[in-house]
């Protein structure tokens, strides 16, 4: 086993160009997608074209900005069409007396976030009215915020552990995403090296040293996932320390989930080379396949978007969701061991599966 580990460490001594190159893009894609951007209120277009645009969009406009998360801003219907016609905004909104109407050119992914606030704005709204009936609304408003400023029953929200509810931080979310996506890559890529040395031959020559079949197997499997398992520490140890991310108080247990979560990739990449014949067909699927997965686990988005059951039972297939569910849990709610078992027996399920599956396709293969 250790010969083959220790050719596969002269190569990569040798040309590190690869192995730097995805470090360096782990940190790159966190530091750009979670930069402040992607924290910052989402500005959307408001505008009316009743007869009373005027007091349409006065009424609303300071009822809707009461959110931190979004800015409405006030816009003429034509500039609000063809901004959005154009692509330079994502959405507008068309307000009515007690309706609204969203304009956009394609379902982004915040539209649901976006329609359950503003739906919340109009039913208070309306519900304030009701109660009004024919007095002053402004004298129901005074009322009500002066009543809601004591009310009786008070419910205060508090963590398993009695302190205040973490709020999800996206910065992480993306730091965790990008972090265990371009580890695939610098896994999977390394893992292509039993499929280089069959086609090349090296495979064969080896089979005659004293180095055993099993021993061969684990040189590449255990060097490709050190290499995963370093890359992950260290960006996370950077962006720890160095760069001041908060990842919780419990860097150990990421660092356990990051191993395992390493060894489910090398199982991963074994499959994918079980199905390939020559170490060109792996960089053409593999790279097709990977970015996939981020996408169908949701790491781009926040919780809760993706809804639809078949694509969150395809994202239970891969290790990136369970790792992610993990390393978020302890992050921002201090999981503990019992909660992230689960994850972790998963992800280890996979990986025996997947390598169990993986190396009896290679082995069956006629060369």
């Amino acid at each position: 086993m250790f010969p083959v580990f220790k050719a596969q460490w002269r190569k990569d001594k040798r040309k590190p160009l690869l192995v730097i190159l995805f470090l360096v893009g782990s940190i790159a894609l966190t530091l750009i997608f979670s930069s402040n951007n992607m924290t910052s209120q989402t500005t959307i277009a408001i505008f009316s074209n009743e007869s009373n645009s005027s007091d349409v969009v006065d009424k609303w406009e300071p009822l809707l900005n009461r959110s931190e998360s979004f800015n409405f801003v006030i816009v003429d219907e034509e500039t609000a069409r063809t901004d959005v016609s154009e692509g330079r905004r994502d959405i507008a909104i068309n307000l009515m007396e007690h309706d609204y109407r969203f304009i956009t050119a394609y379902d982004i992914p915040t539209l649901p976030l976006i329609d359950q606030y503003v739906k919340k704005i109009f039913i208070e709204e309306a519900q304030i009215e009701a109660a009004a009936g024919s007095q002053e609304i402004d004298e129901i408003k005074n009322y009500v915020e002066g009543y809601l400023e004591d009310p009786p029953l008070q419910i205060h929200t508090e963590s398993l552990d009695g302190g205040e509810v973490s709020n999800h931080d996206m910065g992480i979310q993306l730091l965790f995403g990008f972090t265990l996506f371009m580890t695939m890559f610098t896994i999977g890529f390394k893992v292509n090296g039993v499929l280089s040395d069959k086609v090349s031959g090296v495979w064969n020559r080896m089979i005659l040293s004293p180095v055993s079949k099993t021993g061969m197997y684990m040189g590449h499997l255990l060097y490709s996932f050190l290499v995963g398992f370093i890359q992950i520490t260290v960006v996370f140890v950077i962006f720890h320390y160095l760069l001041n991310y908060d990842l919780g108080n419990n860097f150990a247990m990421l660092l356990v989930i990051a191993a395992v979560y390493a060894l489910s990739i090398v199982s991963m990449a074994m499959l994918i080379t079980g199905f390939v014949k020559t170490p060109e067909q792996f960089y053409m699927i593999y790279p097709s396949v990977v970015p996939i997965i981020p996408v169908i686990s949701g790491v781009y988005m926040p919780p809760g978007t993706i809804s639809n059951t078949v694509l969150l039972f395809i994202a239970d297939l891969f290790p990136l969701t369970h790792a992610m569910e993990a390393m978020m849990g302890v992050t921002l709610y201090h999981a503990g061991w019992n909660e992230i078992a689960l994850s972790l027996v998963l992800m280890l399920l996979i990986g025996v599966i997947c390598m169990g599956v993986g190396i009896n396709l290679v082995e069956r293969r006629k060369d």
